[in-house]
């Protein structure tokens, strides 16, 4: 799968998906976009999903009109140590055929 780690998210958390083609909004030169216009171009460059640390997004669009998965990553903080352990409940949702489009809360 093809994802993109969001601008307040470690660009290390990069390396523990080596199975998918992920990129950085950095990479992208994506810096600074509002969601809105970042999701669509998301879908205007196939990705399937968005990692986040943004947990205001779900309140802010309107996902019917973006048929992307967003994980939503819930840690005390958005560092690299704190947030790896959650990898392994977002390889779960990747491991499967097809993803949800909308907000996936990974805690």
């Amino acid at each position: 799968m093809k994802l993109l780690l969001d601008e307040n998210l470690p660009k290390r958390l990069k390396s523990l998906f080596p199975n998918h083609q992920v990129f950085t909004v950095r990479e992208k030169q994506w810096n600074g976009i509002k969601n809105g216009q970042l999701l669509s171009l998301m879908l205007n460059n196939k990705f399937d999903a968005l990692l986040t640390f943004d947990k205001n997004m779900q309140h802010q669009q309107n996902f019917s009109k973006y048929a992307i998965a967003v994980f939503v990553l819930t840690g005390s903080i958005n560092t690299y140590e704190a947030l790896k352990i959650l990898v392994p409940k977002i390889d779960a949702y990747l491991a499967a055929p097809q993803l949800p489009p909308g907000i996936i809360e990974i805690k």
